[in-house]
């Protein structure tokens, strides 16, 4: 395939990560899937030949430095690089134990400068870095101020990156997800969800699919770049926050 594109999707084990690897390979491309406790490398298994399995805490930079050499040593560079991987420690302010904060923030931002400091001088004209952001990033929930200070910062980053890296055709965006029912939101009351699925306008939670189309998309998009792309359902314009 002229177009095939070898992608390096972190928190590829399950929910929109795996989706996300899932969409790349039905389209042709080659995946690196990273993630640290499950089963990566049964997994790359079960999705076939052009799937490679990465282990690997994104918070350790030696061991992101050692995943993405793995990947370029195989397949010989990187085009897409997905900083999906996600951590979500809740808590009020004066309640969150500070090493769960220090983890989210180590997982959600600092996970993703490894990542992007690591694959750095594999990308060329043409890649693309496209981080996974999330709606309480710009419209917070009480006791979500750590994921919110993570995904807040990852929208800094992707801004700053873009305009860094225009200059040598590279590409850096922000997919913003609403609601999606997966592991991370597994935890949540029904009645929590019930109540969050009411704010939405199109009256429904997000599939990892449907989020999925559109990182696919905005790898392959050219002319865009420091963009938020929202997939959510209407949730944030209906609080009146710009994507």
């Amino acid at each position: 395939m002229v177009d095939q594109k070898i992608w390096f999707v972190t928190g590829a084990s399950r929910g929109i990560g795996r989706a996300i690897a899932e969409s790349a390979l039905g389209a042709g491309d080659k995946v690196a899937i990273l993630a640290r406790g499950a089963d990566v490398e049964g997994l790359a298994d079960e999705l076939g030949e052009n799937c490679m399995a990465c282990r690997a805490d994104v918070s350790d930079a030696e061991a992101v430095n050692a995943a993405v050499a793995a990947v370029v040593a195989n397949w010989g560079t990187i085009d897409v690089v997905v900083n999906n991987a996600g951590l979500h420690r809740g808590g009020r302010i004066g309640r969150i134990a500070l090493d769960d904060w220090d983890s989210v923030l180590d997982v959600n931002l600092r996970g993703a400068v490894n990542v992007i400091r690591a694959a750095d001088p594999h990308l060329g004209a043409g890649s693309a870095v496209i981080n996974v952001g999330a709606v309480v990033g710009f419209r917070g929930f009480p006791g979500d101020s750590a994921y919110a200070a993570s995904k807040a910062g990852l929208a800094g980053l992707t801004r700053a990156l873009s305009v860094e890296f225009a200059a040598r055709g590279i590409t850096v965006n922000l997919v913003i997800p609403g609601l999606v029912l997966t592991e991370m939101t597994g935890g949540l009351s029904e009645k929590a969800l019930e109540a969050m699925r009411k704010t939405i306008p199109l009256g429904r939670y997000g599939e990892p699919g449907e989020i999925a189309q559109v990182v696919e998309w905005v790898a392959r998009s050219r002319y865009m770049t420091g963009a938020f792309v929202p997939v959510d359902g209407g949730l944030l314009s209906s609080f009146g926050v710009p994507g």
